[in-house]
């Protein structure tokens, strides 16, 4: 079937509920689903220009996954001398050579329903969840995560300890988006659908949440969140953790501060020097 005809299906199939599990269709239209997410041919959020955050979420694909944990049921997958028990829609995702996909041994998986495109690296121990798309070229480093439905440009160094979140539902959430050539650095998280622009750096620890107010030093100004648009880091920002005083209360009286991200500048070339080892490693 057609792209067209797999949302019909999905949808149909997501709509009935309990009633699709055991349905031969609603299998099949799962499994074939899966499979146009391994390919890269359906994700759960596109690049869109006209849209208000230059991303679409695509609500219908993030059934469509939820709709094959539905139908799973719970079975042993052994793994040599491992075991484990998941739904049986969502197995471990293997890679033959010609994938061009590197999977370093030692503790690493990919969860069936996630798209890793040639070039990218995967250093163990790390985890890549069902519905999130890595593109081209990307590491992904020791102890990274890539939650479910997470979009990932090219190019990008997510390093050790990185946490990127996913989102299921609500189905019409944005997810988090990192785009192309973008630095997470080591211990970074990034959650509840931030967008974080192409060329940026993120400093060792920086955390973004939809609730965390970003001071731009360079431009004047404090990003946030809205109810329409979710947090967004600027293209070629270069962000490091820093704090803000407490101005009232028991805070000021304690001397406190809160975390605050801060944008120090904006990338240049010695910022892109500073990056390039990674490229040995490739």
């Amino acid at each position: 079937m057609n792209l067209d005809q797999l949302k019909r299906e999905i949808e149909r199939q997501f709509a009935a509920g309990a009633a699709a599990i055991g349905d031969a269709a609603a299998m099949e239209a799962f499994l074939a689903l899966r499979a146009a997410l391994e390919a890269g041919q359906v994700r759960a959020a596109w690049p869109d220009p006209a849209a208000p955050s230059a991303w679409r979420v695509n609500a219908w694909v993030k059934r469509g996954i939820l709709l094959g944990f539905r139908l799973g049921a719970l079975e042993e997958m052994p793994a040599g001398r491992l075991s484990f028990v998941d739904k049986n829609t969502y197995p471990i995702r293997r890679f033959a050579a010609s994938a061009g996909v590197r999977m370093v041994p030692g503790g690493s998986s990919v969860r069936s329903g996630a798209f890793v495109a040639r070039g990218v690296v995967c250093m163990p121990p790390m985890y890549i969840n069902a519905g999130a798309y890595v593109d081209e070229d990307t590491m992904v480093d020791s102890h990274a995560l890539v939650g479910s439905c997470a979009q990932i440009g090219k190019r990008v160094h997510l390093s050790a300890a990185a946490q990127i979140g996913g989102v299921l539902e609500p189905v019409n959430a944005s997810p988090v988006v990192i785009e192309d050539e973008v630095l997470v650095g080591g211990n970074c998280g990034v959650y509840e659908g931030a967008i974080v622009r192409k060329n940026a750096v993120l400093a060792a620890g920086t955390v973004l949440t939809r609730g965390t107010p970003v001071y731009d030093l360079v431009r004047g100004q404090v990003l946030r969140a809205s109810a329409e648009l979710p947090l967004i880091i600027p293209e070629a920002a270069v962000v490091v953790p820093g704090s803000r005083a407490v101005s009232k209360g028991k805070g000021q009286e304690w001397g406190l501060s809160l975390y605050a991200p801060v944008i120090v500048k904006y990338r240049d070339e010695k910022t892109d020097l500073s990056t390039a080892l990674e490229e040995l490693l490739r």
